[in-house]
């Protein structure tokens, strides 16, 4: 009897082991799993905010008491698409003259040109809004460039603020594309177009430039021009100090410009609100382009471009 009581307190010390390394193991896989789940919905968190700021249902300007500046912004090429298209940079100003804390509007260009019609939509929008709100201001602040068809959405502004440095001008059109006929007769390629229509092929690369078109699209180009002269004329009224040169497509960098009467004075957006519209707070109504739409633009921008011929359209722009 006496011989076995060490063997069974030793099988007792192992089993007391095995019990605290089980229940060890046991405790810690119940922390891995407390904090996989920690972890798994701080992640859930983090692509949430993510997801709520990226679909813009937050937006900073609902929250933003006493008077402000407005500021809408003409950023980039302006076309029927992105951030400088007239539904947006409209939808913007229209929701900034709405704001009842609104003491002045800019906006703020920088594009060197684009689509005569998007730049015309939103110049009407501009001036239909002046009518409309009377006693709320609009001026136009030039960074680094407003040439062609930003230069036609700042003429409907009240006044324009360019810096020292700022390019301005380009007041003319142009339609640009390009001809293959030269490397079709050296590859030895043959165009087969077939068309109803006497001028349904107008301007094709693929074949001669007949010269009847080119004419037709020039008279085209001029009146589109002088479109373009009547606004500048009608937008800057007396200031303008009209020039040989001054519709022909030149460019002038900002002191010049006010020289010439097509802006009025230097200032930035920080400047025109604090020191001209007297509301330093500064609020952007630009609509912000969110993850949704930038994916469907982008998706929509896939597929157009594989239906595209390639070189096949001419564009008409302001530049």
């Amino acid at each position: 009897m006496a011989d076995q009581e060490p063997v069974n307190s030793g099988e007792n010390w192992e089993r007391k082991i095995l019990e605290k390394v089980a229940l060890a193991a046991i405790q810690e896989q119940k922390r891995a799993r407390h904090w996989g789940i920690f972890f798994k919905l701080l992640l859930f968190v983090y692509l949430f905010a993510l997801l709520f700021v990226g679909m813009g249902w937050w937006v900073k300007k609902d929250g933003l008491p006493g008077k402000h500046t407005a500021l809408v912004e003409v950023r980039g090429v302006i076309g029927p698409e992105g951030m400088a298209s007239a539904d947006n940079v409209t939808t913007g100003l229209q929701e900034a003259f709405k704001d009842k804390r609104t003491q002045g509007v800019i906006v703020r260009i920088n594009s060197p040109g684009g689509s005569p019609v998007q730049a015309g939509h939103i110049n009407d929008e501009i001036r239909r809004l002046r009518a409309k709100y009377p006693n709320i201001p609009v001026y136009a602040v030039v960074e680094d460039i407003c040439a062609s068809g930003g230069y036609y959405v700042a003429v409907a502004a009240d006044r324009i603020y360019v810096n020292k440095s700022s390019i301005i001008g380009s007041i003319g059109v142009l339609m640009d594309g390009f001809g293959f006929t030269g490397a079709m007769e050296k590859l030895g390629i043959e165009r087969r177009l077939l068309a109803a229509g006497e001028n349904k092929g107008f301007l094709d690369p693929f074949s001669p430039i007949q010269e009847s078109q080119k004419e037709y699209a020039e008279r085209m180009l001029n009146e589109i021009h002088q479109q373009f002269i009547g606004v500048v004329r009608q937008g800057r009224g007396k200031r303008l100090k009209e020039t040989p040169e001054m519709f022909s497509g030149l460019l002038w960098i900002g002191p010049k410009s006010i020289e010439l009467g097509l802006a009025d004075a230097l200032g930035g957006v920080d400047y025109v609100a604090r020191e001209v519209i007297k509301a330093e707070d500064i609020v952007d109504f630009t609509p912000r382009e969110n993850i949704a739409e930038r994916v469907a633009r982008r998706f929509g921008a896939a597929m157009a471009e594989t239906l595209v011929r390639l070189g096949a359209v001419s564009s008409l722009t302001m530049r």
